[in-house]
């Protein structure tokens, strides 16, 4: 512990890292993903296969060659991302953060359709008929009648992927994004004699952060209930 107590600026920037990296990814997985359920599901047949065979393909890459994609595969086919360069605080956010930051999204946008997916499933065929006569296009239908409810419905499997991607954080540490879990290497490294307690400190960090996202997931869900 006293380890951690004499590094404990470099810990709350690693922290700091793991926060943006799942926050920034989990807002655009969250929007990427609604757009890749709408096209699963719509009208157009091609547009629907190609979007279940993307979600597929990407679903069963391991996290890890999707990020190396993005890392190194990606700048070498123009794939660049040099076009960000800002510095908040002590955290720079370059293109390294933004290439793990797109790939997460990328990952996690997948997992985020496909738990859509079941909340429009849930979804009575009757409303979506009863929007259709009254003369609303297929985007109007999705925006104000099937994804409000596809929304509520789910709730539990979309907090259940936001857990995921936290901890997927962990993987941008072997891209070199210094988070959480490349800090926590660093200094087990270095102190070999205190490994123990330093595991078990950002283990509890860790336990936290993801107490904090599924208390905030159980507050919504309560709200959203449907009767």
């Amino acid at each position: 512990m006293e380890t951690v107590l004499d590094n404990l600026d470099d810990v709350g920037l690693a922290f700091a890292y793991t926060v943006l990296l799942f926050v920034i990814a989990g807002v655009l997985s969250l929007v990427f993903g609604t757009l890749l359920a709408a096209a699963r599901v719509g009208p157009i047949a091609v547009l629907s296969k190609a979007t279940a065979v993307y979600v597929s393909m990407i679903r069963n890459t391991p996290l890890i060659i999707v990020l190396i994609f993005f890392r190194i595969a990606g700048p070498k086919i123009g794939l660049k991302f040099n076009f960000v360069d800002v510095t908040i605080g002590d955290v720079r956010l370059n293109n390294l953060f933004t290439a793990c930051v797109i790939g997460l999204t990328v990952y996690t946008s997948t997992f985020v359709c496909e738990a859509l997916r079941s909340g429009v499933n849930a979804v009575p065929l009757g409303q979506a008929e009863a929007a259709r006569a009254i003369g609303l296009p297929f985007a109007g239908v999705m925006r104000e009648v099937i994804l409000p409810q596809a929304f509520r419905a789910s709730v539990p499997p979309l907090a259940s992927v936001q857990i995921a991607l936290l901890k997927n954080t962990t993987v941008a540490g072997a891209l070199g994004v210094f988070e959480a879990f490349a800090r926590m290497r660093t200094l087990t490294n270095k102190n070999a004699g205190d490994r123990i307690e330093i595991f078990l400190t950002f283990a509890v960090i860790f336990v936290i952060l993801v107490e904090v996202v599924s208390f905030a997931a159980h507050r919504l869900e309560r709200r959203w209930r449907v009767a």
